[in-house]
């Protein structure tokens, strides 16, 4: 007997194929069909992406370099091209808000796409297939993509016919399909949670799925109750409509009028620290950053730059300040100052993978704890204190904090 149908949601997910290592065979042909690692190969270095020949080594994402090298010693290693990936990133964005009234970026590399309703005009598997065509034929990049009647069951189902996979799960048989999978398999069940469950005899998720809902709860908590839910393929959530315009900034006001480049240049300092900190602090990246000047005149202008995505306190100010030193004219007085983050992407914060960045991301890690445990404002770099300095601040205010740091 066939499942019972009920009024569906029409939820795709789209997945570039190892993205990284796609674009780069497009910058260079030669690496077809090639293990190929991208990522750092210093004693550090971690894996950012592997190919798929690569993985039949048990080469995968976050492995040591190393290590990566030991499993797979014919591996070709490359460094990494960010800013191409950024480029093709907003190719493919580009192409899937043309064609689609309701999408999600949930990455650099990943889209939800709400198809809800086009049922009515259009064959929604045949318009989702002939999208992936599109995306392919104008970016030369490989994709893969599901289509079902929510998030959870579409992710599950991409990850499985990867790479340059594609296929439908019907309404009413998100459980049917789901069932034979290994638990590893669904989003957010880490090792841990894995070693308690196989404690438990729970191996595939139709054993989880066949357990009295209470005594799973009982076991497990809040985990159990929604690991249940997972593995029964309900899933609620709404696509979140993406928004280019959505951004991140910080802005001054000064109490007088200024030319003081050496005062201006460390406020960039200070409102580059601030926006960074408020990225990681969210979990994005961002691919766009503005400047903004407001003369003496009340005459405002701002001129933007597009960079590869990042979320790291010394890219945006780079930028920053480069963007400043060719938007200020003739050192007129200024009375307002502003850093604006653009084009924001929901991440986890990775500054780069491609170089070796452990020592980086270990100190943006520490700074970060301790602004989240006594304030935003607790450290900073010398160039904001300085600024900070300026503007008349007492020496016991706890911006003074830690006034060493680099």
């Amino acid at each position: 007997m066939a499942p019972l149908t009920h009024q569906a949601r029409h939820i795709a997910h789209f997945d570039l194929d190892a993205f990284f290592v796609s674009v780069e065979r497009l910058l260079n042909p030669e690496l077809v069909g090639k293990p190929v690692i991208v990522g750092g190969n210093s004693r550090r270095g971690v894996v950012s992406a592997a190919s798929y020949e690569a993985r039949k080594f048990g080469v995968h994402s976050a492995m040591p370099t190393a290590q990566a090298a030991k499993l797979c010693p014919q591996a070709i290693f490359v460094g990494g091209s960010i800013g191409q990936y950024s480029h093709f990133s907003r190719l493919v964005t580009d192409i899937i808000a043309a064609k689609v009234p309701l999408f999600e970026k949930a990455s650099i590399d990943e889209f939800y796409i709400d198809l809800s309703g086009m049922d009515r005009f259009f064959g929604v598997y045949n318009f989702t297939k002939d999208l992936k065509t599109q995306i392919t034929a104008q970016t030369g990049l490989p994709i893969s993509f599901a289509l079902a009647s929510n998030k959870l069951v579409s992710k599950v189902a991409t990850n499985e016919v990867k790479p340059n996979g594609e296929i439908e799960v019907p309404a009413g048989f998100e459980a049917q399909y789901l069932s034979p999978l290994r638990l590893e398999r669904m989003p957010g069940v880490g090792a841990k949670f894995i070693e308690t469950l196989h404690a438990q005899q729970l191996f595939t998720v139709g054993q989880v799925a066949a357990c009295n809902q209470a005594d799973l709860e009982k076991k497990l908590g809040k985990h159990g109750h929604d690991l249940w839910f997972d593995c029964h393929g309900i899933d609620h959530r709404p696509v979140q409509p993406y928004h280019e315009p959505k951004s991140c900034s910080s802005e001054n006001t000064f109490e007088e009028n200024t030319a003081d480049q050496d005062f201006l240049m460390h406020e960039i300092t200070r409102l580059s620290e601030k926006v960074g900190y408020e990225l990681r602090a969210e979990g994005k990246i961002t691919g766009c950053i503005t400047i903004k000047l407001r003369y003496a005149n009340f005459e405002t202008v701002s001129k933007q730059h597009v960079i590869p995505y990042t979320a790291s306190d010394y890219n945006i100010l780079t930028t920053a300040k480069q963007l400043f030193l060719q938007l200020w004219k003739n050192q007129a007085p200024i009375r307002l100052i502003g850093v604006r983050c653009s084009q924001l992407v929901d991440t986890s914060f990775q500054m780069s993978l491609f170089e070796d960045h452990t020592a980086e991301k270990k100190l943006y890690a520490a700074i970060d704890d301790i602004k989240n445990t006594f304030g935003a404002k607790t450290l900073q770099r010398a160039g904001s204190l300085q600024a900070n300095a300026q503007r008349h601040l007492r020496p016991t205010d706890p911006l003074w904090i830690g006034k060493n740091i680099k």
